[in-house]
């Protein structure tokens, strides 16, 4: 579904990805691991188009996406969602809509209404400034601007920042409600995000350090430790 070869890129002069590699199947949860630091934002602005690739590919459905404009990815399936990932200065109803503007025209109050059918919390606050929203609620409207233009491919960056242990909690098992229904890719340094994980990589100073599935990661005592201090 999601692949990516020998990715390098970064800003001006500043090398930041060194060679990236990543391979993400079908209705897949990945989560991409790494500090603050990383480069997880910097690889999640490459793949949706925000930042030019210096070399390698990216592919979807096994075609090359690496030269398409951002807004072509998003036609072929390509959701993301940055740290923030709304307009809290508009409405929870204008922040879809703005969403829904990828679609074609016929398709986007049925995509809308899906949002709303999937998040019934936000129905009721639809017409409330996204930016006056709890801070749990804000992500739900973050993921439902995401799932508004119905993803293949949904990258998600850093779900849980600034939230409260119980707000990133309920995000996680919000999240856990989409397998099965499309790849799911999580950039995080939350190990939370563990539990809904089928595989999982680490980021470190721009490099792969380590990819495989959950449970290779859990097995590897060292690599736990080094990276992240678990038991």
């Amino acid at each position: 579904m999601l692949t990516v070869e020998h990715l390098e890129s970064g800003y001006g002069h500043m090398q930041i990805l060194w060679g990236v590699e990543l391979a993400v199947a079908e209705r897949e949860v990945h989560v991409l691991l790494g500090a603050n630091g990383a480069g997880k934002s910097t690889f999640f602005k490459v793949l949706v188009g925000l930042l030019p690739a210096w070399s390698g590919g990216v592919r979807i459905h096994d075609r090359d996406i690496t030269s398409l404009s951002a807004r072509e990815r998003v036609k072929l399936g390509l959701g993301y969602t940055s740290e923030t990932g709304i307009f809290p200065d508009l409405t929870v109803d204008d922040n879809l809509r703005i969403s829904a503007l990828a679609l074609p025209s016929v398709d986007r109050k049925e995509a809308i209404e899906a949002a709303y059918g999937r998040f019934e919390e936000l129905k009721s606050r639809r017409h409330d400034l996204a930016g006056g929203l709890s801070g749990g609620q804000r992500k739900l409207v973050a993921i439902a601007r995401a799932l508004v233009v119905k993803p293949a491919v949904l990258l998600m960056d850093e779900p849980s920042s600034g939230l409260s242990p119980r707000y990133v909690t309920e995000v996680v098992e919000r999240l856990s409600e989409l397998r099965g229904t499309t790849t799911l890719v999580v950039a995080e340094q939350n190990v939370s995000f563990l539990d809904i994980a089928d595989s999982v990589s680490v980021l470190e100073g721009g490099r792969i350090k380590f990819s495989g599935s959950k449970g290779a990661f859990s097995n590897n005592e060292a690599l736990r430790n080094a990276f992240f201090g678990l038991e």
